[in-house]
């Protein structure tokens, strides 16, 4: 039985790794910060199938005891301070640990064991002001907030590792993923669950900044098959995952007032561009997966209109229940 050591295992991503590497029957072990208040939400379903261990990626000893106490065979690093408007309030934090805290688990794989196979997740946050169009792995970085700036860190610190030790390292350059475990504070999950209240009864109006911003956007559940795929080959990389498509947040606000039976979604939205515009905006994102389909033979399952319709109808059912 292979084992596999998740860093954020109870965010989005973590919550559908888990799972994934279940149905492969590996032994999944999950590194959680010790907080006053556990939320352990999205992992509950599995909670008894997986093992949780204490650690931080502030803490450089909790990294190494956990790499110890697990050996896992494969290590996926998800955890992030991953909201991209927070990094502007809190820059430092954000580089301490979506950045250095990449250096911080390669450094316990290092002194641990270097044989571990380790994913950073990397974003397509890093391509920001895009110099090409679509962006795929050799695209030049131009990243356009505190957030893509430490992923950027992140990215090539594993490139270092890779070629400076000889581990098998890969970064996923991840474009957005969402899903219904999406959290509240992203614009995808926001849109979905106010659509969900409007419909409900329970909200009347929707507020948004940039409706204009266009981004690629698939399902997670999707893309965690990708992150494993990487650590499978013979040979590490890094390797764009995409849909290869592109939409505004406009074409997904109209899309899920459409799921609900609303035309006039106009009537329900307002826009508060100075409260949500970021300092320095990304405007478009697509990406270019065709390495990881060649190579890992991904590609992904859910289309556009799948992902809004799954998101409306789960946060319906959640707000439903929610009296």
């Amino acid at each position: 039985m292979k084992k596999a050591l998740i860093t954020g295992i109870t965010g989005q991503d973590g919550s559908y790794l888990a799972e994934f590497l279940l149905t492969k029957d590996y032994k999944v072990y999950g590194l959680t910060r010790r907080t006053s208040t556990v939320n352990f939400e999205r992992i509950k379903h599995i909670e008894h199938d997986i093992e949780l261990i204490q650690g931080d990626l502030h803490d450089q000893g909790s990294l190494t005891d956990a790499l110890k106490e697990t050996e896992p065979d494969e290590l996926y690093n998800l955890a992030a301070q991953s909201f991209v408007k927070t990094s502007w309030n809190q820059p430092v934090l954000t580089g301490d640990v979506t950045g250095i805290g990449v250096t911080r688990v390669l450094e316990a794989v290092r002194t641990v064991n270097p044989k571990i196979k380790f994913y950073q997740a990397s974003s397509s946050e890093m391509f920001g002001k895009v110099t090409e169009t679509p962006q795929c792995e050799t695209t030049r970085f131009h990243p356009r907030s505190p957030y893509g700036v430490a992923k950027v860190y992140g990215h090539y610190i594993t490139l270092n590792y890779r070629e400076s030790y000889d581990i098998f390292a890969c970064s996923g350059m991840l474009f957005n993923h969402e899903s219904p475990r999406r959290g509240l504070e992203f614009v995808t999950r926001k849109i979905s669950n106010a659509v969900a209240r409007i419909h409900l009864g329970k909200q009347e109006k929707l507020e948004l900044g940039n409706l204009d911003s266009k981004r690629d956007w698939g399902f997670a559940g999707d893309y965690v098959e990708a992150m494993w795929l990487m650590l499978q080959q013979d040979k590490a990389d890094d390797y764009v995952v995409a849909t290869g498509e592109t939409h505004s947040v406009k074409d997904f606000v109209k899309l899920a007032f459409e799921v609900v039976g609303i035309k006039n979604w106009e009537n329900h939205v307002e826009s508060n561009k100075k409260e949500y515009m970021r300092p320095a905006e990304v405007d478009y994102l697509i990406g270019d997966y065709s390495k990881a389909k060649k190579i890992l033979g991904w590609e992904p399952k859910t289309s556009f209109n799948e992902l809004v319709e799954m998101m409306v109808k789960s946060d319906i059912d959640l707000e439903s229940k929610d009296k």
